[in-house]
């Protein structure tokens, strides 16, 4: 990484320069705030519209993410997150443009018509060889789901959780967590789907699912119910985050990255995103952390 120092602030008129800082993010000795107010000077040059910020999401999208299914309404964590990236860098919130990209075609490799795409996306190895992604702006962690008559609700220690018999969708973060943390002391059964755990799970064929803590609120509340649309299932507990997290998706090597994280780490030290989540995603913040 080139180093940037600050006695060259006068001269970030060149595209190099602007590069360089753009792709970096923070530069060597300088201060988190002189890197974002060269980012606020020189983004515009970089955006995919000049003079847009042209973000990216899914048709139509849901609450707590969004609300009312429309994005450039400021309302909901991720279109909060936004505009929360757009005021710290300098761009005006009616200068913010939206447009539609499906959730499975954004990390497919090449062009892309945006800046960055906000999608619940999670950030994987393989799909860092397609496109590139920021910082977490959330930490996703992995939640525990059962039926409400099951013993596991009642009875999670650390031991205890070794003991049951969870059933997850072949290659699945969840399904990792199972055995990499877990543990338990019987094999866990994989399923080719995700829907065929589900039915596992209702059938009592297994104890539980591990699934990331959004999906398992939305599966134990609204997908797995009884024949009167009564909700069964209950989310157990949360655990620790280890790391999975939803990133914003650029285009592979794009040069907004450096001042995009910039202003997510800007926002993450100053609580803004801690506020965010508390306000959209209580939700999810209020399912209790348990431990492995």
């Amino acid at each position: 990484m080139r180093s940037v120092r600050l006695v060259l602030a006068g001269v970030l008129g060149s595209s190099v320069l602007i590069g360089t800082l753009l792709t970096s993010g923070v530069a060597q000795g300088a201060s988190t705030a002189s890197a974002l107010k060269a980012c606020t000077t020189s983004i515009a040059a970089h955006e995919y519209a000049k003079g847009k910020l042209t973000v990216a999401t899914d048709t139509p999208v849901y609450t707590p993410w969004f609300v009312n299914n429309k994005p450039s309404n400021a309302q909901g964590y991720e279109s909060a997150v936004v505009y929360a990236i757009a005021k710290v860098l300098g761009v005006k919130s009616s200068n913010v443009k939206w447009v539609v990209e499906p959730f499975n075609s954004s990390y497919v490799p090449g062009t892309k018509k945006f800046d960055f795409d906000i999608n619940e996306i999670s950030y994987t190895a393989d799909r860092a060889k397609a496109v590139t992604f920021s910082v977490s702006y959330y930490n996703v962690q992995q939640s525990i789901v059962a039926l409400k008559t099951n013993p596991i609700v009642t009875k999670h220690s650390a031991s205890q959780l070794k003991t049951y018999l969870y059933g997850d969708q072949i290659g699945t973060t969840g399904l990792a967590y199972i055995n990499i943390n877990i543990k338990p002391t019987k094999t866990a059964r994989v399923y080719s789907t995700l829907d065929e755990a589900v039915a596992a799970l209702q059938s009592k064929q297994i104890d539980a699912i591990v699934i990331d803590t959004p999906s398992g609120q939305y599966m134990a509340s609204a997908q797995i119910l009884d024949k009167n649309k009564k909700a069964i299932a209950t989310q157990v507990g949360q655990f620790p985050s280890v790391g999975e997290h939803y990133g914003l998706l650029f285009q592979k090597g794009s040069s907004l990255v450096g001042c995009i994280n910039t202003a997510i780490s800007t926002l993450t030290s100053n609580g803004t995103l801690a506020q965010l989540q508390k306000k959209w995603l209580g939700i999810y913040t209020s399912v209790p952390v348990i431990k492995p």
